[in-house]
This record gives structure tokens, sequence and C-alpha cells, in this order.
């Protein structure tokens, strides 16, 4: 189920490979929801690589939370499970913008080149 649901989600977005501090990342899980990354450090009581992964949850309230998870979990390698549920983590790619994504889903040709950028500069 959550397979399909991300195979969706990755003809609409463009995802980062990598995940630092400051991004904005996609978590799906019984619901699709945004957290900005405010924090990743080791978690050296570990014996392999675990990272603390703090995030601002961009919900109503915000609300902070940190996770504790592998580099694949927080990059969107791999689909995981917390509490029994099944989840995923990737930043998007905000940067990439316009021409990134319209060659990714197929609209990458000559016309849509000469369009005018979607956002606009309000002065």
């Amino acid at each position: 189920m959550i397979e399909k649901i991300i195979t969706d989600l990755k003809n609409i977005f463009v995802f980062k490979d990598t995940t630092q501090v400051g991004d904005i990342v996609l978590i799906v899980a019984e619901r699709i929801m945004y957290a900005l990354v405010t924090g990743i450090e080791r978690d050296y009581g570990k014996k392999e690589e675990w990272w603390q992964v703090s995030l601002q949850l961009l919900t109503i309230p915000p609300q902070k939370t940190v996770w504790t998870l592998r580099t694949p979990q927080f990059t969107g390698q791999e689909i995981f499970t917390m509490g029994g549920e099944e989840r995923f983590v990737k930043a998007i790619d905000f940067g990439g913008g316009g021409e990134s994504a319209r060659k990714k889903s197929g609209g990458g040709n000559e016309s849509a080149k000469k369009k005018a950028p979607f956002l606009k500069v309000i002065k």
C-alpha cells in the first residue's frame, strides 16, 4: 500500500538523494506531512551507524520530535516501521523547481521552456 503512494509521490515531487539540516522532508505514515530537519547527530550509544534526526513537524500546532534512524531510512532509500507502522522519509528538492520537474513528468519540450516562470517576484 505505502509503495503505491510513494511511487505516485515520486511522479509529483523532485526529491533529493541526501538529507541535511534545513531540508524539508516529506513523511509518509498514516498521513502525509512535511517536516523541517533541525538537526542530525550521530547516536554513539548504538553499535551500528544510527542518527538522532531532529524534526519540526509542520503541522498545526507545530511539533518537535527526534527519531533515531539509519541513513537509508531518513534519505528515502528504504521504508521502515515505527510502532508497527510503515514510514517513509525523503527530502524535497525545491531548488530543482520547474524545469527538472517538467522533464521528469515528460513535459520538457521547447514550448515549456518559453513559458513564464511559475513564481513571480512581487515588489
